[in-house]
C-alpha cells in the first residue's frame, strides 16, 4: 500500500543530501561599483562597475580617469588594489619612493595619503588600473 509518511520522509532525506552536497560561498561575480573622483569627494567623479578579481583599466571610455584619480570610495567587504600599470601589474616602489599600487579597504580615501607597500603614500593621479575583491 501507498505510505505518504515514507514518501515525504525520503523525499526530505534526499533534499537535505542534496543542499548538503552543494557547496555555500561567497558569490564573487556580482558586480559592485567603486567610485573614483579627479578631484575630491563628489568632484569628477564616476561609478565604475566591476566584477570580483578582474582588472579595471582606465582606457577607453575611462581613459579620462586615467592618471587622474585623487579620491576613490571602496563599498563595504571589498578591497581593492590600485596599480600604477596597466594591467593590473606591481612593479615596486617607483617614483622617487613611491609604491606602484595602494591598497584599499572600504570607505573614501584620499590617494594623496594612501596605505601602500612601504606604508602611506602619495598615490594622487597615478592610477592607470584597479581590480577589488571581497574581504
Amino acid at each position: 500500500m501507498f505510505n505518504s509518511k515514507a514518501l515525504l520522509v525520503s523525499t526530505l532525506t534526499a533534499l537535505a543530501s542534496i543542499a548538503a552536497a552543494t557547496p555555500v560561498g561567497p558569490v564573487t561575480d556580482i558586480p559592485v561599483s567603486v567610485t573614483v573622483c579627479s578631484g575630491g569627494p563628489g568632484v569628477g567623479c564616476a561609478a565604475v562597475p566591476t566584477v570580483s578579481d578582474t582588472c579595471v583599466n582606465l582606457t577607453g571610455g575611462l581613459s579620462f580617469l586615467n592618471k587622474e584619480i585623487s579620491t576613490a570610495i571602496v563599498p563595504g567587504g571589498f578591497v581593492c588594489t590600485f596599480f600604477q600599470d596597466f594591467g593590473c601589474t606591481a612593479s615596486g616602489v617607483v617614483n622617487a619612493g613611491t609604491d606602484s599600487e595602494v591598497f584599499l579597504t572600504q570607505g573614501t580615501w584620499n590617494l594623496a595619503k594612501a596605505p601602500g607597500l612601504s606604508g602611506t603614500t602619495n598615490f594622487n593621479d597615478l592610477t592607470s588600473s584597479f581590480s577589488c575583491s571581497p574581504l
